[in-house]
């Protein structure tokens, strides 16, 4: 399934980067491309799109400002060169915020945490029910698939190739990418912490500087490009 994406940038360069890489990506299909926040208004009136790109200092109207007006939001990646802003994007509930200059790798993340947001809203869950089981992740290890209960996660870390699932002082081993459960674990409940750490906030018992202290008494480190997540801990 498609997803149909604006690019909203009041530099060239930016465009051209955005460009090539949706060309790399068989999920994304170019809309259109707007220079500055009052034109992408126009834009969306006369077409409506499933995924914005947006910079954040603009003309006029700054992205964030941009973003206030809109009734009805399509999902939005934030690309700015401006780290200050991140509180107030991810309050604005954006996909992510995407630092310039951003390689390929960093754009795929985060394109893939929309596209599954994406295809969430695009079937109909079946009603919840007092008696239904635990959301559950199935992990492929030693040959075989074990369920997993997501309330009994209390973070994964990446080893190598390979992804650790803890369980208070146990964990599963399985080959996969850390970027792969990230895109999958339900954001609600899980964050990502750090380059090798995604953590259950519900498992946050204290933060100090940039040490997360769990409440098994484990302690996992604070990535300096994750400083954003802060407010979410233990939300």
């Amino acid at each position: 399934m498609k997803m149909r994406c604006l690019i909203i940038d009041d530099e060239p360069l930016a465009h051209d980067v955005i460009l090539k890489y949706i060309e790399d990506v068989p999920f994304l299909e170019l809309a259109g491309q707007c220079y500055r926040a009052t034109e992408a208004l126009e834009f969306l009136n006369r077409q409506p799109v499933d995924l914005i790109f947006l910079d954040i200092r603009m003309p006029r109207l700054n992205g964030l400002e941009f973003l206030r007006t809109l009734h009805q939001r399509p999902l939005v990646i934030i690309t700015s060169a401006y780290e200050e802003y991140a509180l107030q994007g991810f309050d604005l509930a954006v996909c992510d915020y995407l630092l310039k200059p951003f390689r390929f790798e960093r754009f795929l993340q985060a394109v893939n945490r929309a596209h599954v947001l994406f295809a969430q809203t695009a079937t109909t869950p079946a009603p919840a029910t007092a008696s239904a089981a635990p959301a559950q992740l199935a992990v492929k290890t030693d040959k075989k698939l074990v369920f997993v209960d997501l309330q009994n996660i209390s973070y994964l870390e990446s080893f190598g190739n390979y992804v650790k699932i803890w369980q208070d002082n146990v964990y599963l081993l399985t080959q996969r990418t850390l970027s792969s459960y990230e895109a999958e674990l339900p954001q609600d409940v899980f964050v990502r912490i750090h380059k090798s750490f995604i953590l259950n906030r519900k498992m946050v018992h204290a933060l100090e500087g940039n040490i997360v202290h769990l409440k098994n008494g484990k302690q996992l480190p604070l990535g300096k490009n994750y400083k954003h997540v802060v407010r979410m801990l233990g939300a």
